[in-house]
C-alpha cells in the first residue's frame, strides 16, 4: 500500500495569487446559513479554498427534488431523510480533509448561539425567504459582522453585501414587506419559516454562479485589512445582478442605513464566563451570575425563544403541559396525535415565560432545554444594570476554545 504524501492544501496553487494570504484563509471562520442549492455551492467553494472553520446551519432534510441542483447530495441521502447540514459538512470534508466543517441542525435565530455569530469573520446567507434574511440581518448587525446575501430564481441571481455602518437589509425593506414580517413573526410557526423551502424554480447554473460570487466576496472580506491596501473592490453596499437569459451582469449601489433602524442594536462589552454553559441548570447559572456580577437581583431575558409552559385549547377547553422552547412547539404538536388533530379545528393559547429568575418553576432544567442554545450570549438584567454574558464554556464544542 502506497504511503500517503503529506501536503498543505493550496500550496503551489493559491500561493501564486498575489493577494492570497494562506494563514488568513486557514484561520478564517465562516458561518453559512442554509444548506440548499446555494449552500452546497458556497460550502464546496469554501472547502476548495481551504477555509479552516466552516459552520453550516439548516434544519431541513434532503428530498429528491433537491438533487437536481445540489452538488453535495446523493440519492441515498434523500431516501435516508438525512439532514442537509450534516451531509454538506461530511461531503465538504471529503473534498478537503484539512478543514473542519461543523453542521448545526436547527434554525439560525433561536438555535445558533450568539457567541458563534460573534466569533466568525463573515456570514454567508443562502436563504429563500424574507423572514430568514430579516432574522439573519438582525444577528449579523448585533454582532457587527458583514453578511453576504445570495438569491436565485430561474436563470437570474443576485448577490448583496451588508456591512454595519454601510448597509442593512432591514433598512432597505419596503413598508409592505416590513409590515408583513411583523405580522408573521408574531406567529408560533415563525421558526419553521426561516429555512429553505427547496421549491424555487431555478437551475444548477444559477446556483453555481451566485454561490461562486458569494464565496469570492467572502474571500475579499477575509483579506480586508486596515494596515495594507488590497487589489480588489468588494460589493459592500452594492448589489450584483446576473441575468442568464440575456447574459448580462450589472452592479448597482444598494446601500441603505437609517439612523433609527432597530436592527442596528449592537451587543458589545460582552462578559466571558468560562464556567458557564447552556448545559448548566437554571439554578446553577443564576448562582454563578450573582457571584460573578456581584448583584442581588437577576433575570435572564429570553430574547429569541420564549419558554412555553403549557398551552390551552379553545374547543374543547383543555390544558396541555408543554415545558419546551417556542421553537420546538410546532414539531411537538405535529408529533402528538391528540394535539395534531385539535390543531386543525381549534386555537391554542400559550402560557409562556419570557424572563427567567429565581422564581422560575423548573430550576433544574438546563438553559439548553429552556431554549438558550450552546455558546449563546445571554442578556441579563440586574439591580446594577444590564449585562451581556457569554456562555464561554461551550466554545470548545465549536473548536473555538
Amino acid at each position: 500500500m502506497q504511503k500517503k504524501e503529506t501536503y498543505e492544501w493550496g500550496d503551489g496553487v493559491f500561493t501564486l495569487l498575489s493577494w492570497f494570504k494562506k494563514d488568513k484563509v486557514r484561520n478564517a471562520r465562516v458561518l453559512v446559513a442554509g444548506a440548499g442549492a446555494l449552500g452546497n455551492e458556497v460550502v464546496k467553494n469554501l472547502a476548495l479554498f481551504g477555509v479552516g472553520q466552516i459552520y453550516v446551519v439548516d434544519f431541513d432534510k434532503i428530498e429528491i427534488s433537491n438533487l437536481t441542483r445540489s452538488v453535495l447530495f446523493r440519492e441515498e441521502d434523500a431516501y435516508n431523510h438525512s439532514f442537509k447540514s450534516e451531509i454538506v459538512a461530511k461531503r465538504a470534508m471529503e473534498i478537503n480533509p484539512q478543514i473542519k466543517v461543523t453542521p448545526i441542525v436547527g434554525n439560525l435565530f433561536s438555535e445558533v448561539g450568539f457567541g458563534l455569530y460573534n466569533s466568525v469573520d463573515v456570514i454567508i446567507g443562502c436563504l429563500d425567504s424574507i423572514i430568514a434574511r430579516y432574522l439573519l440581518n438582525r444577528m449579523a448587525m448585533r454582532a457587527g459582522k458583514t453578511w453576504i446575501d445570495g438569491s436565485i430564481e430561474n436563470m437570474t441571481g443576485v448577490v448583496r453585501v451588508y456591512t454595519p455602518g454601510i448597509s442593512c437589509y432591514e433598512c432597505g425593506l419596503s413598508r409592505e414587506e416590513f409590515n408583513n414580517i411583523m405580522l408573521r413573526t408574531g406567529c408560533a410557526d415563525v421558526f419553521r419559516m426561516q429555512g429553505n423551502a427547496g421549491r424555487v424554480a431555478t437551475t444548477p447554473i444559477s446556483a453555481s454562479i451566485i454561490g461562486a460570487m458569494q464565496v469570492q466576496e467572502a474571500m475579499k472580506i477575509i483579506h480586508l485589512s486596515e494596515d495594507e491596501p488590497v487589489p480588489f473592490k468588494t460589493l459592500q453596499g452594492k448589489m450584483l445582478r446576473y441575468e442568464g437569459l440575456t447574459n448580462s451582469v450589472n452592479t448597482y449601489k444598494y446601500a441603505s442605513w437609517k439612523a433609527t433602524c432597530p436592527a442596528h442594536e449592537r451587543w458589545d462589552n460582552i462578559i466571558k464566563i468560562d464556567s458557564l454553559s447552556a448545559e448548566n441548570s437554571v439554578k446553577e447559572v443564576l448562582s454563578i451570575l450573582k457571584d460573578f456580577l456581584n448583584v442581588n437581583a437577576i433575570e435572564i431575558n429570553m430574547r429569541n425563544n420564549k419558554f412555553i409552559d403549557k398551552i390551552i385549547s379553545d374547543k374543547p377547553e383543555k390544558e396541555f403541559l408543554i415545558r419546551l422552547p417556542e421553537s420546538k412547539l410546532d414539531d411537538y404538536i405535529t408529533d402528538n396525535e391528540e394535539l395534531r388533530k385539535l390543531s386543525y379545528k381549534t386555537l391554542f393559547h400559550k402560557c409562556f415565560i419570557e424572563n427567567i429568575d429565581e422564581y422560575f418553576p423548573y430550576p433544574e432544567m438546563s438553559l439548553k432545554d429552556v431554549g438558550i442554545p450552546l455558546y449563546d450570549v445571554i442578556q441579563v438584567s440586574t439591580d446594577k444594570g444590564l449585562f451581556f454574558v457569554e456562555l464561554t464554556k461551550d466554545a470548545s464544542i465549536f473548536n473555538l476554545a
